[in-house]
């Protein structure tokens, strides 16, 4: 099928957003970075990697563009002022959630997320967040900063009728009040650790038992869940580009196994993908991000 030329997800034709069914917002927010720097540069990274993505799914066995309309927001530069952009990505987001549509914002920093589900909370009353990422983003501020993307999930738990579930946790820290904050909230926080992945990877060759693991995970969420996917939670070998990688993380085939499940059996609202910062001449990662959302809306809709 020959491709249009223009910065869509996919690079497919233009789909009239009336029609739409998924609604891809690239917002580059960038303020509060401390080590890697580069994730404003992240949405138009994915968005030019998709267009090298192939329409068909050999695993869904279908062209997912043909069964889902998606349409791509214009490109909007994030202001550099947190209220400012929150303001921002507030409107989008709203305008997209009474449309009854579903939004996929590419971030830009984690620090978007409590932006986005200070939004939600005006639209659903109870939702879980499901949350794959390295670090634990707890902290109550990080450099004298509350909305620092280290603190990205503790902002989000400010709203009440939330519950977080975190997959591929790997870096939690005592300062800043994060490890007390975990542990006295474990009746609103479950976290599924790194270092227990080797449970998951028991899927080849066992299947029954590592299935019990992802479904221990569905189980923590509510019906309704919004994804919130930090792209760290990937091993550095196979995500460099990302301000703060740590090692020790999940594969692709892990996580597309909690995807799939989560997908079949719960409503997802809407989701994030953040934190990738691109590497000049280095697309390998940029189009993993780009495939990951594709195979995301295939699961969402294949149900």
């Amino acid at each position: 099928m020959k491709r249009k030329k223009r910065l869509n997800f996919l690079d497919i034709e233009e789909k009239p957003s009336a029609k739409a069914q998924v609604v891809i917002v690239p917002f580059g927010f960038e303020a509060t970075t401390c080590y890697g720097k580069g994730t404003k540069n992240g949405p138009n990274a994915i968005i030019k990697a998709s267009a090298h993505v192939e329409f068909f799914d050999e695993e869904l066995w279908q062209e997912t563009y043909k069964k889902v309309n998606i349409t791509t927001t214009a490109s909007v530069k994030p202001a550099k002022n947190v209220g400012a952009a929150k303001k921002q990505i507030a409107k989008i987001i709203g305008e997209i959630l009474r449309a009854k549509k579903l939004p996929i914002i590419l971030g830009g920093e984690h620090s978007i997320t409590p932006f986005i589900i200070e939004e939600y909370k005006k639209h659903f009353d109870d939702f879980s967040i499901l949350q794959f990422d390295a670090h634990a983003d707890l902290r109550n501020e990080y450099l004298d900063q509350k909305y620092s993307h280290a603190c990205a999930m503790r902002r989000c738990l400010d709203f009440p009728g939330i519950n977080l579930v975190q997959a591929g946790i790997r870096s939690i820290a005592n300062e800043e009040g994060e490890l007390n904050f975990w542990q006295e909230n474990q009746h609103r926080i479950k976290t599924f650790w790194a270092k227990d992945v080797c449970e998951w990877r028991k899927i080849h060759a066992n299947c029954a038992h590592a299935n019990k693991k992802i479904d221990k995970i569905v189980k923590g969420l509510k019906e309704n869940v919004y994804i919130s996917f930090d792209v760290d939670v990937f091993d550095s070998g196979i995500m460099p580009s990302t301000g703060t990688p740590e090692p020790g993380g999940l594969d692709w085939h892990e996580t597309m196994d909690i995807l799939r499940v989560v997908c079949a059996k719960k409503k997802i609202i809407g989701a994030d993908f953040v934190e990738l910062s691109p590497i000049k001449n280095f697309p390998a990662p940029d189009f993993l991000v780009a495939k990951l959302i594709y195979k995301t809306i295939g699961y969402v809709f294949n149900n």
